[in-house]
């Protein structure tokens, strides 16, 4: 069965476009051109992925991305014209788990595409999988924080974390490597799959969205740990 992706794009020929190479590649496309039937669509169909442009005639890409963070955790692309990096964080704030910057080539959207879903597929089957077995997945236990990466669950002091799985992956690189500072570089190349580029404020933001989803005070949190200057580190 293929994939259900949502394309939101004001701009015709690029919704248009993407929707093309999209369907060639095997995927099934819900595509829109405003946020209200793009909400609606969220709400109606069972969808894999989700493609959003930031600045649309109604309803913006940063309220659509806040909607389906509310009941959804499948995988959100944002698009824009935009290169300022307030969109950017702004957008990873609300939960996109990536953010595409227009123009850009159509080969570039599906590869991310694909990539974001084989995370979020093996997120979906480690959480089928932990429903078929009663025993307990082994995992890593940091002082509460309970990873594993069997059936992709997060307690902290035995209360359920809601990660999406981008922010799981980067929660569980960080345990995995319990005790050592691991550079930004390394952290973003080993969850997004791409060459990290100076400036990139993907890491930071989806740290800090972690924090806050684990009631860690910015300055003096008990577990991600920041080294300046270096990447961060669980201790």
């Amino acid at each position: 069965m293929s994939e259900k992706i949502l394309v939101v794009d004001d701009e015709r020929e690029i919704a248009d476009l993407i929707e093309v190479y999209l369907k060639n590649d095997g995927y099934t496309v819900y595509k829109y051109y405003n946020g209200t039937e793009a909400l609606q669509c969220i709400e109606e169909r069972e969808l894999d992925l989700a493609i959003l442009d930031i600045m649309l005639p109604d309803v913006d890409g940063f309220h659509i991305c806040q909607k389906i963070r509310e009941k959804f955790f499948y995988p959100v692309i944002m698009l824009t014209a935009k290169v300022e990096d307030s969109d950017k964080i702004m957008g990873l704030t609300l939960g996109a788990d990536d953010y595409i910057t227009k123009p850009f080539n159509p080969l570039e959207v599906l590869a991310r595409v694909k990539t974001q879903l084989r995370r979020y597929t093996r997120y979906n089957v480690g959480k089928e999988s932990a429903k078929e077995s009663a025993a307990e997945s082994v995992g890593i236990d940091i002082r509460g924080l309970r990873i594993s990466r069997d059936n992709h669950k997060c307690l902290l002091n035995g209360n359920a974390l809601t990660l999406t799985p981008t922010e799981f992956d980067i929660l569980w690189y960080l345990c995995s490597r319990r005790g050592s500072v691991v550079p930004s570089e390394e952290l973003f190349e080993a969850v997004w799959g791409e060459k990290y580029l100076d400036n990139n404020n993907t890491v930071m933001t989806h740290i800090a969205r972690l924090r806050e989803k684990m009631s860690e005070p910015a300055r003096r949190p008990k577990y991600i740990k920041t080294i300046w200057g270096v990447g961060y580190t669980i201790e």
